[in-house]
């Protein structure tokens, strides 16, 4: 699936490149869209665009790539469309799918994987390719496929694992934990040179991670109530011990060790145990941040594979320029995080001096942070314009409880999500 044999960067490096290139505001853009006031900021404080440089954490010359090869790991749910409760009947569908799919823990959620993608176009291609057939595979046996964090009617019982070795172990293991496996995530993977680049981007992302979440937040809803979470799932992940904010690493000693006790302590059972929100992946030579909700368009995937690629390009800047990570406690970061599954794009965050401020505000630093690798990768239009619909509608989860509210009937929120997921689908 990977391919490393000459992979092009992320930013595009000229054969003469020049030190920078000001961002301008793109003619005709409205002036309070969020293209128009972060341009307005970026050119304002001098940031440049940037180049793909020589990693210093590797020992090589070869440049420090950042592209991506799975945009968008993205689990669904199967509901049964009568009850609205998750229909364990995964490996039925799964008969239609190719290699792309498999089977997760529990027999209702299914993994979609792109494969290597390059460009913006490449990866909504795959990802709206992916969706479509799942929706008609869903179809053809009378069941909705649909995109969340955690399911909105709860877990059924008995708990129906997917039959394998690996997760019968865990079952075992981690007891009435077993629910907190059934949360679906959208998971971006970057590629990364070495392990030791791998941490030091990951570094770089920390303080990023509160307002990726929040704009992706979108599980509001369990077992038929408002949880007062926008992301339930978050709440619910953080449970297993080995989950949550990734922890400052230096080196890979550092993270090795760290590793290491996790196993020994039982807190996890394999290296894919290993949960934290941005994790390395040695087996995929990537990053993978894992921090966000499973979104429920797949316009929302490709904004936030769009977002955490650009992130982890100014990362390997810096990187190379010698500017070490923020200082982020790891405490400070959890409560971020938390803050951020409470309130969602809606609400208010944590940023890194402990002010509480709106979330809204937040992520405009982040993309702000992103800005200089979007416009040099020619992303910048596509992505503020994916934003200001986001910002416009509101995110998953606003949009859930605008669906509740209607009737103050959990079955709206159901048949919207069902209806977000098939818009994908040929009519």
């Amino acid at each position: 699936m990977l391919q490393r044999a000459g992979p092009p960067p992320l930013v595009p490096v000229p054969k003469n490149p020049r030190p920078g290139v000001e961002p301008r505001l793109a003619p005709g853009r409205p002036e309070h869209s969020i293209h128009s006031r972060l341009t307005r900021r970026a050119a304002g404080k001098g940031i440049r665009c940037i180049a793909a440089r020589p990693s210093r954490h590797s020992g090589s010359k070869r440049s420090s790539c950042c592209w991506i090869p799975r945009p968008a790991a993205r689990h669904h749910e199967l509901l049964d469309p009568e009850t609205g409760r998750p229909a364990p009947r995964i490996p039925a569908v799964d008969d239609d799918a190719t290699s792309t799919f498999k089977a997760e823990f529990a027999r209702f959620q299914l993994e979609s994987n792109t494969p290597v993608c390059r460009t913006a176009v490449e990866a909504r291609e795959h990802l709206l390719a992916a969706r479509r057939t799942l929706v008609v595979a869903a179809d053809r046996r009378n069941l909705r496929l649909v995109s969340t964090g955690y399911s909105p009617l709860g877990i059924p019982a008995p708990f129906p694992i997917t039959d394998t070795p690996r997760y019968r172990r865990i079952s075992d293991h981690f007891g009435q934990l077993l629910d907190s496996h059934t949360a679906t995530g959208c998971h971006v993977h970057v590629g990364m040179p070495d392990l030791a680049t791998s941490l030091a981007v990951s570094n770089h992302l920390r303080p990023h991670l509160p307002a990726l979440l929040a704009l992706t937040a979108n599980s509001p809803f369990y077992d038929g109530r408002d949880t007062g979470h926008a992301s339930w799932r978050t709440v619910v992940w953080s449970r297993l011990p080995s989950a949550g904010p990734p922890p400052m690493h230096r080196n890979p000693a550092s993270y090795q060790r760290a590793v290491d006790t996790l196993l020994a302590s039982g807190a996890a059972l394999d290296h894919s145990m290993i949960y934290w929100f941005a994790r390395p992946a040695p087996h995929l030579s990537t990053l993978e941040v894992r921090v966000a909700d499973a979104v429920a368009t797949a316009e929302e995937a490709l904004l936030l594979a769009l977002l955490v690629r650009a992130l982890a390009a100014a990362a390997l800047h810096d990187i190379a320029e010698d500017r070490p990570a923020p200082e982020l406690p790891d405490e400070h970061l959890r409560l971020a995080t938390w803050r951020a599954a409470r309130d969602g794009l809606e609400g208010r965050g944590l940023d890194v001096t402990g002010e509480l401020r709106p979330a809204r505000s937040l992520l405009d630093e982040t993309v702000k942070a992103a800005l200089p690798a979007l416009d040099a990768s020619g992303d910048t239009r596509l992505v503020t314009d994916l934003l200001d619909r986001v910002l416009r509608d509101g995110s998953g989860a606003h949009r859930q409880r605008l669906a509740h509210a209607r009737r103050n009937d959990i079955a709206d929120v159901i048949a919207l999500l069902a209806e977000q997921t098939r818009a994908a689908a040929p009519r």
